[in-house]
């Protein structure tokens, strides 16, 4: 079943280590809690220089979608730029990771999963015109990060989302994209086999 996410429906929330705010878009299963969830994808604002939430068994991967970006001190791997040029980054939830404000604040695009009991993939994609789009993962989710509008049909469902929306997809359709221009990024969650 496809499931749309409007953004405009949805409370931010402070982070778990009160450094910035969070928005989360989906959770599996529906209502978990931070330390029990299978998947969890969000809109993060960081606001202040300052440490990440530690995540235990949870992979992440952070997409910048406005503002001028972040540095991330991760661990003894090194400094990484979240920006324009180099818009995702990925990490272990249990990296100690530093964020610096790259000349003020902005808000990233996070996905976790779990990895005793799935594992993800995220892309981005832009828009111009018509184009073909099919799911991929047990799970795929589609989020509009960029651009005022975007078509997605099928043959039994029309779907319109504006910046911010996310759909969750029914992963057995192939589905067809139209956008004037756009910018979207692609959840795909990978259950692992009992």
């Amino acid at each position: 079943m496809t499931l749309l996410i409007p953004f405009a429906g949805l409370e931010p929330a402070p982070w778990k280590n009160g450094g910035g705010s969070t928005t989360e878009l989906a959770i599996a299963p529906p209502g978990a809690s931070l330390d029990k969830f299978d998947w969890r994808i969000s809109l993060a604002t960081i606001g202040a220089d300052g440490p990440f939430s530690l995540f235990g068994g949870v992979d992440r991967s952070l997409a910048l979608v406005d503002g001028p970006g972040v540095f991330l001190d991760i661990d003894e791997e090194g400094r990484f730029a979240l920006d324009y040029d180099a818009p995702l980054v990925e990490f272990a939830g249990e990296s100690h990771v530093l964020a610096t404000l790259n000349g003020g604040p902005s808000t990233d695009f996070n996905v976790m999963t779990r990895r005793e009991r799935c594992h993800h993939k995220l892309g981005r994609r832009v828009l111009d015109g018509v184009s073909q789009f099919a799911p991929r993962g047990d799970v795929s989710i589609l989020f509009l990060a960029e651009g005022d509008s975007l078509s997605v049909c099928s043959d039994s469902e029309r779907i319109g989302l504006v910046r911010y929306d996310a759909v969750i997809f029914d992963t057995n359709t192939i589905w067809t994209l139209e956008a004037g221009q756009a910018t979207v990024f692609v959840v795909d969650i990978f259950l692992n086999q009992a």
